[in-house]
């Protein structure tokens, strides 16, 4: 028999005397409290279970792997044929307090296999009492918990019975508010439902009569229309009688025709065998054409294998490409010829079809023999859809030949692509270049124009310098060495005294422009020319519009110089103001003078922080000293 029982598994840790942990299974029946049975297994027992039955798990291990065999009996105790059974297993006909084993029963197509078998004992009186105490205590708390919930329950639907009758109270109230509501605005809707019908009725009244009025004119409109219609039909059908008298006219002139074809009848009997020769010849033509495609499908296979090979071998891809571009020309030449040839043939179809339709709309009033004709034109008519079939199946395979050859296209389409991509991608490098090169070109005019630029500087630094110089020599020797040039330009004044005939030097020029004369008096007025031309002339280098506001000669301070060589060396301004000798952070260096002018104590004051002192190395280039 089959039976539901429940399995309690504890572990059980006694300390006293000695620190042990028993393992106790008990066996019950929910349906028969007396249903108990008992296991208590020690540690020492179940060394000799695991050497009896062969058992590979320690004692720690074994509850967990029996609930997993317990588990396993679960899930397939609802099929028809389970794998894993739990056997109990007694010696007596029936379970009257006898030990019992319980045996965990695999079955296989082999055999059954006991993977675990347990002795159980059968409760004593004791046990059994205390079981059911047990029980019985366990049922006293589910009711007691069970009788808490049913008066919490009772307390809170009395509460919400309450809370609904007073709600419900106040709804019949609002009830009858809105009753009462309802009853006055039906009321005066009726009223004002009952005035709008009246006026409207007037209206409806109104529009009545002037739809009367609007329908007696439409129906004097459409009398006259009707009467204009009847006149046009009339003449109508004069016309149509006239034409009737020419159809008839044609029908006899049909029927004589009909004789005629008659007599053309026997025309069409030849013409008909020729047909039948013309289709004998088409079918020769469609083996042929058999033939011709059974090759190009050879053709098409050896290209799929030189595209195969292609893509194998990467650097021969422009060779293979023109190969393939010459193989589909000439099967798209091939194909082109194909198509003509399938036109013509269904042109030629076409016109045997008008013919025959012609003849069996024309033979339908014949005799036997054109009954006869019609039969054999049914049997040309099934040779001919057994060649449109024929012919059908040519178009599939050419479709085929040409899915083909669209994926070839295809390829070469995207390596074409490729090309482009790579063509724009040198077509912006090369777009790079050239805007490289004018932003290049440029730049060498910017420096070509600085360069004319200080040249032109050093030319009027020079010409003033050396009228300057003259002035000097003239004031002091009481005499005139200098002479004026044709053009208004002071010549370079030479010196006879130290024997220097040749050209000044621009280095000379510029540190006696800015040093006064040993001759000239400190009350005398100042002809040496203004410090704010310096600095103008430094300014037009960079194009800046904006020139520095110096004072006049009248406030300048003139101070004599002892000596030349001193004043250079002990960094002296000779006399010049300090708003003068202001570092302009605005300014950029001068390109073209000397190396010598530029390093001198008299122009660092007048060059921005950048260009102070510039590198005595020979060879440096432009783009250091103009860093824009």
């Amino acid at each position: 028999r089959r039976l539901n029982v429940r399995v309690n598994i504890e572990l059980l840790s006694i300390s006293n005397p000695v620190h042990k942990k028993d393992l106790a299974v008990r066996l019950t029946d929910d349906t028969d409290p007396f249903f108990l049975y008992n296991l208590v297994i020690s540690e020492e027992d179940f060394q000799s279970l695991k050497s009896q039955q062969g058992l590979l798990v320690d004692f720690s291990a074994f509850p967990q792997k029996f609930i997993d065999l317990l588990q396993q009996c679960i899930q397939e105790q609802n099929k028809d044929t389970p794998r894993f059974l739990l056997q109990l297993v007694s010696s007596a006909p029936a379970l009257d307090h006898t030990p019992v084993s319980l045996n965990v029963v695999e079955t296989n197509p082999f055999k059954h296999l006991t993977h675990l078998s347990l002795k159980f004992l059968p409760g004593t009186d004791a046990e059994i009492k205390t079981f059911l105490a047990n029980c019985l205590k366990c049922l006293k708390e589910d009711k007691l918990m069970l009788e808490e919930k049913l008066r919490k329950t009772e307390e809170d639907l009395t509460r919400q019975l309450s809370y609904t009758q007073q709600s419900l109270s106040e709804k019949s109230r609002e009830l009858d508010k809105l009753k009462n509501e309802w009853t006055s605005y039906t009321t005066a809707l009726t009223n004002k439902h009952s005035q709008e019908l009246t006026n409207e009725k007037e209206r409806a009244l109104q529009a009545q009569t002037q739809c009367q009025q609007q329908h007696e004119q439409q129906k004097k409109e459409l009398e006259t229309l009707h009467q204009k219609s009847i006149q046009q039909l009339q003449n109508r059908l004069s016309e149509l009688e006239v034409i009737n008298k020419d159809l008839t006219e044609r029908r006899y002139k049909g029927d004589s025709t009909v004789r005629e074809l008659k007599a053309k009848l026997s025309g069409l009997e030849d013409e008909c065998q020729r047909a039948k020769q013309e289709v004998l010849s088409l079918r020769r033509e469609n083996t042929t054409l058999d033939a011709e495609c059974h090759g190009k499908e050879k053709l098409i296979n050896q290209l799929q294998t030189r595209v195969a090979v292609l893509e194998q071998e990467s650097k021969d891809k422009d060779q293979l490409v023109t190969r393939t571009k010459e193989v589909l020309d000439a099967t798209q030449e091939q194909k082109v010829i194909l198509e003509e040839s399938t036109e013509e043939k269904q042109r030629h179809i076409e016109k045997l079809e008008t013919t025959i339709k012609s003849l069996s709309a024309e033979l339908l009033k014949a005799n036997e023999i054109i009954k006869k004709l019609q039969g054999d034109l049914k049997t040309l008519m099934s040779k001919l859809k057994l060649k449109n079939t024929v012919t059908i199946q040519q178009e599939k395979l050419l479709g085929e030949k040409e899915e083909r050859l669209q994926k070839e296209q295809k390829e070469l389409q995207e390596m074409g692509q490729s090309l482009q991509m790579k063509e724009q991608e040198v077509c912006k490098l090369q777009e790079q270049l050239e805007s490289t090169i004018q932003k290049l070109e440029e730049s060498k005019q910017l420096l070509k124009t600085n360069e004319n630029v200080i040249s032109w500087l050093n030319r009027q630094l020079n010409e003033v310098q050396m009228a300057k110089r003259l002035d000097t020599s003239a004031s002091t020797h009481g005499g005139g060495g200098a002479v004026s040039s044709p053009h208004g330009m002071l010549d370079r004044p030479s010196f006879p005294r130290s024997g220097m005939n040749h050209p000044i030097s621009p280095l000379y020029a510029f540190q006696n422009f800015l040093e006064p004369t040993h001759s000239k008096n400190t009350s005398s007025p100042c002809p040496v020319p203004k410090a704010s031309t310096l600095t103008c002339l430094i300014k037009s280098v960079q194009f800046n519009t904006q020139l520095p506001k110096l004072n006049r000669c009248s406030d300048a301070q003139t101070v004599t110089a002892t000596s030349h060589p001193a004043n250079k060396e002990n960094g002296d301004h000779l006399g010049l103001e300090s708003k003068y000798l202001k570092k302009k952070d605005d300014s950029i260096p001068l390109r073209g003078l000397s190396q010598n002018t530029l390093n001198s104590e008299y122009l660092r004051p007048y060059l921005p922080a950048k260009a102070q002192p510039l590198p005595k190395a020979a060879g440096t280039p432009a783009s250091a000293y103009f860093p824009g």
